[in-house]
């Protein structure tokens, strides 16, 4: 009970030195008489690993991961309990004013305890979602000491920027964007080609009427000799075409010369018929 106590006790201290950003300006009499409060024997310091050598830049939906190194210079254990932090105005112009808050971090609970004489190193990430612009980072620690004293540490206290996310052609939303943009290109395109181009340049006809084709397919073509052409048998009967023409493409020495060389019928005329019905009469 009494160290769930101390860690509701630490969380709302961190939530009044963040809240105190909120408020008006502070009064002369607090301003002239501060609190005073007695030192603690801690060191925090505060590290990028993804920073740039130009500053330190939150990218907006990509989290931001700060460690801070805490070192524990007093003779007991001290307990970390609560790591949060804020943004700030930096009072530049067509900016916030310098005692404006602009956002609440994520307060993150560690309950990590430091020996005496030791260091640890807590990683805590928080991620944004502002305007590009230049803003004042907060981060503030809160320590429990060994007799219950809770205590605000700062850890960082500098000015970064808010950037965006760099544009990568191989995003999906960006790939989409492309093909539905390169979609409404091609169809504009098609558009104004079958609508404008193709009436300026009319299409020639590939023939003229059925005599002028039968000409030029009668004057064009190539002679053929008589004994290559078919023979027609009648009217309505089979066309068969000579021999020099369709080449055999099987063997004869093997069939037997009587199926090769069949008796063709006899034709007989009607007149002749007609005459031997009436001498049987």
């Amino acid at each position: 009970m009494v160290l769930l106590k101390h860690h509701m006790l630490a969380l709302l201290s961190l939530q009044a030195f963040n809240g105190f950003a909120v408020g008006d300006t502070p009064d002369e009499d607090e301003i002239e008489n501060p609190p005073v409060t007695p030192n603690l024997a801690v060191k925090v310091s505060t590290s990028f690993p993804t920073s740039e050598i130009f500053g330190i830049k939150l990218v907006n939906g990509h989290p931001t991961e700060a460690i801070l190194s805490i070192t524990n210079d007093e003779p007991e254990p001290i307990t970390v309990a609560f790591i949060g932090g804020s943004l700030w105005g930096t009072g530049m112009p067509g900016g916030y004013s310098a005692n404006t808050i602009v956002r609440n971090l994520t307060t993150t609970r560690y309950n990590v305890e430091i020996p005496a004489g030791a260091a640890d190193s807590l990683s805590y990430s928080f991620a944004t979602e502002l305007h590009p612009q230049d803003l004042k980072l907060l981060l503030v620690s809160v320590v429990v000491d060994s007799e219950g004293g809770i205590r605000n540490l700062q850890a960082f206290n500098e000015t970064v920027s808010v950037v965006e996310p760099d544009a990568s052609i191989f995003d999906v939303q960006m790939i989409f964007l492309y093909l539905f943009l390169l979609s409404i290109f091609l169809g504009t395109c098609y558009f104004i080609y079958s609508t404008w181009i193709t009436t300026l340049f009319p299409q020639k006809r590939r023939g003229g009427k059925g005599g002028e084709r039968a000409k030029r397919s009668t004057h064009g073509g190539k002679a053929v000799d008589p004994s290559d052409q078919a023979s027609v048998l009648g009217a309505d009967g089979p066309a068969v075409t000579s021999g020099s023409m369709m080449p055999k493409a099987y063997d004869e020495s093997w069939i037997p010369e009587g199926h090769l060389n069949r008796p063709g019928a006899k034709r007989v005329k009607s007149g002749a018929r007609a005459g031997g019905k009436k001498g049987k009469e």
